[in-house]
């Protein structure tokens, strides 16, 4: 019988070791957590899983307020507004005029009042000519707006102290006040106030004269009664010249409000 060369068995025995090595690699688990993240290697998260860390989109803590829809002569105006650090960072009309010459109204007038609310931090913005029925409803849902706004923001802190809110207010500290209804030879006159730091930081007419004529003495005079009531902090103002029923009806609206709110 042939005997095995010493050799021969040599590299035998060799082979079989490897391949005994290399069955046992092959069993072991392709991937193990546990040894991964001892290792220094965190698996990496699904898309829904790193959403849920997340929080989501986390839009509602971005301090959206929709203000009330109001109705102009051509179609509902609605404001909504971002607020953050006590700042109003965004502002956009979800709702305004359309059709026929609304559009082209709407479409000269809703950016240069949104830009006009980012600037002056106020309801306190500039009518924009040639769509005066537009701007004063994007005012009134602008002012509506920022009372929520302020409202959420006094809610939220009962026990801090005042603090200066949107739209230059200042926190639970601002009052708003609506004045008595005063009629004039045209229509009644009806002004709303906020008041804080015992001064007038807003003044609002949410009933005018209206009809013929009076559209125009109303645009001619009520925005420049509110920039004056905010001005003067009292009811002692000037009269608008031809519209002179009017700004008395305001001023008398005024005085009512500022009764209320306490002189």
């Amino acid at each position: 019988m042939r005997k095995s060369h010493p050799v021969r068995r040599v590299v035998l025995a060799t082979a079989a070791t490897v391949s005994g090595v290399v069955l046992l690699l092959s069993l072991k688990p392709s991937s193990d957590p546990a040894s991964a993240q001892a290792g220094g290697t965190i698996p990496q998260q699904t898309a829904a899983a790193q959403e849920s860390a997340q929080g989501g989109t986390g839009a509602a803590a971005g301090g959206a307020v929709t203000g009330d829809v109001v109705q102009t002569q051509y179609g509902p105006v609605q404001v909504r507004i971002t607020v953050s650090g006590n700042k109003i960072t965004k502002a956009e009309a979800v709702q305004a005029p359309k059709g026929g010459e609304s559009d082209a109204k709407t479409a000269l007038s809703i950016p240069k009042l949104t830009q006009d609310t980012l600037a002056k931090q106020t309801s306190q913005v500039d009518t924009v000519s040639g769509a005066t029925y537009t701007s004063e409803g994007y005012k009134k849902a602008l002012q509506s707006a920022i009372d929520k706004a302020n409202e959420a923001a006094s809610q939220a802190q009962p026990s801090a102290q005042p603090s200066q809110t949107a739209g230059g207010n200042a926190g639970a500290a601002a009052k708003t006040v609506t004045g008595a209804v005063s009629q004039t030879q045209y229509g009644p006159v009806q002004v709303r106030i906020t008041v804080s730091g015992g001064k007038i930081t807003n003044a609002e007419a949410v009933q005018a004269p209206k009809g013929g004529t009076s559209d125009q003495k109303t645009a001619l005079s009520i925005p420049k009664l509110n920039q004056e009531a905010v001005a003067a902090g009292s009811a002692d103002i000037d009269s608008v010249s031809g519209a002179t029923y009017t700004s008395e009806g305001y001023k008398k609206s005024l005085q009512s409000a500022l009764d209320q709110a306490g002189g």
